[in-house]
């Protein structure tokens, strides 16, 4: 039988050894194995990206891991070379305000068309099997986010739980609306945390199987 602790109001189911061990140990397995079998079209990815945007085709996007680390999880750029340093070169006034407020923008015109095309069908997160294959992420977890995120949309008890896991590739915020689901109105917030109240090997397992068909229809994907 499942246990678990209250934590202000919270509940979150305790995990041991043993589920740390066996995640871990699929975690390091399936991405060797992805990483084996699909080497082949990354690179060429690659290359269509380093051509188009005219230089490396791979960023590290530092984000808050577990404990608070941080982690360079990489992905294939998908933005002009000098947006992220130069995002008034690209973006009109209100576009700015919106950056400011909320560090994006609706139909961000700093995104080149090969980086709409691997955001669209998250080819552009694929990279992150590396990060995987290191440890410092895991395939299903929450969502690695910005410092600035964690700060602004997490007490400092929700942080604490959030930030007791590895980010995953792929989570249960992922399967259950992605962009559609926001931090503004707290149901991002709600479903990144439910994750700690049902995780087990099992709710990995369907998390993934629920990822495929969520990929293929885009959805909430920008």
């Amino acid at each position: 039988m499942a246990k678990y602790i209250e934590k202000n109001g919270m509940k979150i189911k305790k995990v041991g050894l043993g589920y740390r061990f066996f995640k871990r140990a699929f975690d390091l397995f399936a991405s060797f194995l992805a990483l084996l079998l699909i080497g082949w079209f990354l690179l060429i990815i690659g290359i269509i990206v380093a051509i188009s945007l005219k230089g490396n085709p791979i960023y590290a996007d530092k984000r808050i891991g577990r404990n608070g680390k941080v982690v360079n999880v990489l992905k294939f750029r998908s933005m002009y070379k000098d947006a992220n340093e130069h995002p008034e070169r690209y973006l009109n006034e209100q576009q700015m305000e919106q950056f400011q407020k909320e560090r994006k923008v609706d139909n961000d015109p700093r995104i080149a068309p090969i980086g709409r095309f691997t955001r669209k069908t998250s080819i552009d997160e694929l990279p992150q099997l590396l990060n995987i294959f290191i440890g410092n992420m895991s395939l299903v977890g929450p969502r690695p986010i910005t410092e600035w995120e964690l700060e602004k949309n997490f007490t400092e008890d929700q942080k604490a739980i959030f930030l007791s896991a590895k980010p995953g590739l792929t989570g249960h915020w992922q399967v259950s609306g992605r962009s559609n689901v926001e931090f503004d109105n707290g149901e991002r917030q709600k479903l990144e945390l439910e994750y700690f109240e049902i995780r087990g090997l099992w709710t990995d397992f369907k998390i993934l199987f629920k990822t495929i068909p969520a990929v293929l229809k885009h959805k909430g994907a920008k």
